[in-house]
């Protein structure tokens, strides 16, 4: 059924279909999120606020088209077969990458839950800066975990 998944992605790495749409997705992330914020700051709140829930959204529904992909296919030690990153090595940079994209995770859902009482104590835009900052760290860790498995 979802067997495309699995096909020659379309990066020209050794990285299967589902894997290059993700890392593209996610490397765009940091430019979504850097337009939600222009949004903001031209004060058109509501399409601010409608823009980061839809990238929230979208992004979740990102995030477990890829945990279904990794864990059928095999997950981290059927993917780094294919590189010459050291096992150890690509590992510590997997683990990482998880702490960092949990992390931000966490606290993008904690923000949008709390939105209103964030806006009204003035922690809303310290808070946007923090989220930004760590997005584009889950952004760049995950770079760093697809180089390892699929380009080096």
């Amino acid at each position: 059924m979802m067997g495309y998944m699995y096909e020659a992605g379309f990066l020209g790495t050794r990285a299967p279909f589902f894997m290059d749409m993700v890392t593209l997705i996610v490397g765009l992330l940091p430019f979504l999120i850097a337009f939600a914020i222009f949004l903001a700051k031209k004060k058109k709140f509501m399409a601010h606020g409608l823009v980061q829930i839809t990238i929230f959204i979208f992004s979740v529904i990102v995030l477990s088209y890829f945990e279904f992909g990794v864990r059928s296919g095999g997950g981290f030690s059927e993917f780094i077969k294919g590189s010459s990153a050291s096992h150890d090595y690509a590992l510590f940079v997997l683990i990482l990458h998880i702490v960092i994209a949990t992390i931000t995770l966490i606290m993008w859902s904690v923000s949008l839950v709390n939105i209103k009482k964030y806006i009204k104590n003035g922690f809303h835009k310290k808070l946007g800066k923090i989220l930004f900052v760590a997005i584009t760290f889950t952004t760049l860790s995950s770079l760093w975990v697809y180089f390892l498995l699929f380009v080096y």
